[in-house]
Parts: C-alpha cells; structure tokens; sequence
C-alpha cells in the first residue's frame, strides 16, 4: 500500500470519530458549566402511597455549595435535584430563594427521621436585584431540604408526612400514616 492511500484510508477511519468529538465535548462543556465540580451524589427513595420515588442528587453540604445551589442551571435531569445538608437542625423561618435560579423549582424540607415536613414550589426569579427575589420558609424546623424540578412532587403524589430515605445507607422508611 502506498503512503498517500495509507494517508487516506488513516483519514476516512477517524473521520466519523472527529465528528463525534465537538458534540461530545459541547456537552461535557454545557454540563461542566452547570454542575459544579466536588459534589457528592446519591440516590434518594421518596416514600409515598403511590411506591418508592427514585430521585438521583447533588449533595451541597458546604456554606459555599448551599449559596450556590441550583443557579444558572438551564435545565435539569426529570429525576435529578439538589439534596440541601445541615450539621444542625435549621428554624422553620429559614428560607431559600431563587436568586439567579433559571427554573422552577419544588422544595420538600425534611426532619431528623427523613419525614417531609413542608413543600413548596418556587418560580424563578427574574430580578437581577437579590432583594427582589421572594423567599420561601419552611414553616417547620428541618435538617435537609430536597430541590427538584417544578411540580416533580404533585406529579407524583408526593406530600407532607411522606419520607425521604438513603437506600444504600439507611434502607427503608414508611410515610406516616
């Protein structure tokens, strides 16, 4: 085979492969903007009459991680959110707010046991003054809160009183009755 022929035949194999490669770093791009590096995932179960929810999140245990939460997200995964951690249990008037946050977004602030204890839905923001941006208190003390796309909860049958558990570390709970 002669060397201008190998040249081509090199050229037509990795071809395709170079076509594939700008979408596929375009996306790795527009998702690395969106998702901050460092956070830990996991999979939740949300308990409820109508079976067990999987929902897969992002951990924000850090002061840092939980200001920055779900801003400047354009989009997000149908089961996927935000898991909202605290060393300490939190005041019912503590609130979270949608500054800089693009979609809308369901709150379920959850007790020590894992049971929801209030739900709320949040619409974005559209001020680009912060004390513009309504806040939203849970109304009852919590120590995490759980964010996912607007309306995933009533979709789902998802209420106060229903609970939210670790399967790979705490198993199962039930909703209270």
């Amino acid at each position: 085979m002669n060397s201008t022929r190998r040249t081509l035949l090199k050229a037509s194999l990795l071809l395709p492969l170079a076509a594939l490669l700008p979408m596929s770093l375009l996306s790795a791009v527009a998702w690395g903007q969106a998702k901050p590096a460092g956070l830990q995932t996991l999979a939740l179960a949300i308990h409820s009459e109508d079976g067990p929810h999987r929902v897969d999140v992002e951990v924000a245990e850090t002061i840092a991680q939980r200001q920055r939460g779900l801003m400047e997200r354009e989009s997000m995964p149908a089961s996927s959110g935000m898991l909202f951690r605290f060393e300490r249990e939190q005041s019912a008037n503590n609130a979270f707010w949608m500054y800089h946050t693009l979609i809308p977004l369901d709150i379920a602030f959850i007790d020590g046991n894992g049971q929801i204890v209030a739900i709320n839905t949040m619409p974005p923001c559209e001020s680009s003054e912060p004390s513009r941006c309504p806040s939203y208190p849970a109304g009852a003390a919590y120590y995490s809160a759980l964010e996912v796309n607007g309306g995933y909860f009533a979709e789902r049958g998802i209420k106060v009183g229903d609970c939210v558990s670790v399967p790979d570390d705490a198993g199962f709970c039930q909703p209270a009755p």
